[in-house]
């Protein structure tokens, strides 16, 4: 019984670990050293939603039966949720990391700037969280992110994989899926120039 339940607990620990975590798979932050400025872009080429590895067109099929089954909702309730869900992300996704990094650097992340470097987030994986009420779960982000030179994407100086970055608890659109996966990504950026930042610099 003991054996089982060390066996258990390692598997659960390394399950945890593994979540919440950001490692740099190439690459150095030595270049972005001396920058004031880098160019940030977002994709979402091949994410897929919640545990079942949904597409998005899969998940967005399940919201709208979930959200026309609500007693009084109706085919305009499902727009302009779907108008909101578009508009975050657009633009309000990378809004929310720029302000995650630009809160932890000297460095202004910009959307669109003539910058030597850009960084390219892909975003690869997005549990939604929930909310009920009193009471809610945080999204979580699994994304790549790659540091390139702007006037040749092919040249990547950093590569980082963030595995399940669990989001901020709170901002204004939290009791929405786009607000609590918008937090995910103001973590996501907060957490690239935090301590995985500093600790790069150190050395």
């Amino acid at each position: 019984m003991k054996k089982v339940f060390l066996v258990f607990f390692t598997v659960i620990s390394m399950i945890t670990f593994a979540q919440n975590e950001m490692t740099v798979t190439s690459g150095s932050f030595d270049f972005i050293k001396d920058e004031t400025e880098i160019n940030v872009q977002l994709k979402f080429d091949n994410t897929l939603y919640q545990v079942e590895n949904l597409t998005e067109e899969q998940y967005l099929q399940n919201r709208k039966k979930d959200i026309l089954a609500k007693s009084g909702k109706t085919e305009a309730d499902w727009q302009k949720w779907s108008e909101e869900w578009n508009r975050f992300k657009s633009s309000e996704y990378l809004k929310y990391f720029m302000k995650g990094a630009n809160s932890k650097s000297k460095i202004a992340f910009e959307n669109e700037r003539p910058a030597k470097y850009t960084l390219i987030l892909d975003a690869q994986w997005i549990y939604a969280g929930w909310h009920g009420g009193i009471m809610g779960q945080e999204a979580k982000l699994t994304s790549v992110m790659k540091f390139v030179e702007t006037n040749d994407p092919s040249k990547v100086l950093l590569e980082l994989k963030a595995d399940k970055i669990l989001g901020k608890p709170q901002n204004k659109d939290f009791v929405m899926e786009y607000g609590r996966i918008a937090g995910a990504f103001e973590a996501t950026g907060k957490r690239l120039m935090g301590k995985e930042y500093k600790r790069a610099l150190r050395k």
